[in-house]
């Protein structure tokens, strides 16, 4: 009986998107540091999901928060693109959160950027695509400049 290729798809596993995700979080963070940018917090808990990154952009000024996107083909373009209107919302939201709970609310200006990362089989290091300023808060909300 000849051997059949294994048709399971690892992304279905919850403990493989976990760890997946955890090593795409590091290597952004890795990124945005030698970027210039400083990290402040990472995997920031909100009652409706998580901010991912948290950082301080000191050329700018601005707080910026970072949605970590990552896929292990080589395409960029699908998890950018699955930062819609509905994600965007969601972070604003949880921004707004973030900010009234430090009390900063009104006090910072508020940047929100997409990092995609691309970890294809044959590469050793991932593929980064930051995009600065992604989207503006969403909503009936506004930050001030």
């Amino acid at each position: 009986m000849a051997d059949k290729p294994c048709s399971i798809s690892l992304s279905r596993w919850p403990w493989w998107r976990k760890w997946f995700g955890t090593r795409s979080e590091r290597a952004a963070a890795k990124f945005l540091g030698r970027s210039g940018l400083r990290i402040l917090a990472r995997n920031v808990a909100d009652p409706q999901g998580e901010l991912d990154l948290i950082a301080f952009d000191s050329a700018t000024g601005e707080l910026v928060i970072v949605e970590v996107r990552s896929t292990a083909s080589p395409d960029l373009h699908r998890p950018l693109d699955s930062v819609n209107f509905t994600k965007q919302k969601q972070l604003t939201e949880a921004t707004l959160r973030y900010l009234a709970r430090k009390r900063l609310l009104g006090n910072v200006n508020v940047r929100f950027d997409v990092l995609a990362i691309s970890w294809p089989a044959d590469a050793k290091t991932p593929t980064c695509h930051h995009v600065r300023d992604a989207f503006k808060a969403v909503g009936r909300h506004q930050f001030w400049n």
